[in-house]
């Protein structure tokens, strides 16, 4: 019991890790002992993160761009040069578009579907070896980063991001009964409002965004962190195919 939450000797890979809900996982899987490896589109910001974290454990900058099938083989190709398993995969990397629906152009759609909801498919699918190769000795996880957005509705015109996360809701149940076969658990978190450059509303407006929220406050990064680190320990094993709402009961309110 005493090791339920553990992450001790466990190696991760969480993209989008260089800011926001990303670091977040990244410095709470650090705590709990884990090696871990994150990977973003901008390379100094990915290895200055890195640096920072390396205070906590052993964190690996990767840098790369996943939003496409090109980007994703040569992270994978990276990582694997350096490691023949994997046990934690969190798919955290990300875009949102908002604009009126009159205006909404194609390539608001087709970033955000390809990046939400195409590359953390693809981005499993290129790494299912070194993930068999850690449920060979303890279930290895794969972790999706959907969203509130795509369980309820919000007053903002973000179609495509709607569209992707309630997709990954979706594509995560999928997942999940093909890849427990090979004791792969997948599984999925959907915050609420949490700091960050993409939930601009939450960092620069927090006083008028915790008055929508029942328990009164803005997520912080624990919040985050705990949530992953439930899914991504033995504590999480038997979780499958879920999806974490951490919110603050805002998805009860709509």
């Amino acid at each position: 019991m005493t090791d339920l939450f553990t992450l001790t000797g466990r190696t991760a890979l969480v993209t989008g890790g260089s800011r926001g809900i990303g670091r977040m996982i990244a410095a709470g899987f650090l705590a709990q002992g884990a090696k871990v490896y994150i990977s973003s589109r901008k390379a100094a910001d990915c290895d200055a993160t890195a640096r920072e974290l390396s205070v906590h454990g052993e964190c690996i900058s990767l840098p790369a761009n996943v939003s496409t099938l090109e980007g994703v083989n040569a992270l994978v190709a990276v990582f694997t040069a350096r490691e023949s398993a994997l046990d934690i995969l969190v798919n955290n990397a990300g875009a949102a578009w908002g604009e009126a629906f009159d205006t909404f152009p194609e390539s608001g759609w087709d970033k955000v579907v390809d990046l939400n909801l195409k590359t953390p498919f693809f981005l499993t699918q290129a790494l299912i070896a070194p993930l068999r190769a850690a449920a060979k000795k303890q279930p290895a996880k794969v972790i999706n980063i959907a969203s509130i957005d795509g369980i309820s509705v919000n007053p903002q015109e973000t179609y495509s991001y709607a569209a992707s996360k309630a997709g990954l809701i979706q594509l995560t149940r999928r997942m999940a009964l093909r890849l427990v076969k090979d004791n792969i658990v997948v599984s999925a978190i959907a915050p609420g409002a949490f700091a960050s450059e993409m939930n601009r509303d939450a960092r620069d407006h927090a006083d008028a965004v915790k008055a929508r929220i029942p328990a009164g406050r803005i997520g912080v990064d624990d919040d985050m962190a705990g949530a992953a680190i439930y899914l991504a320990s033995r504590a999480g094993d038997y979780v499958v195919g879920s999806t974490l709402i951490v919110d603050g009961g805002v998805t009860h309110a709509r």
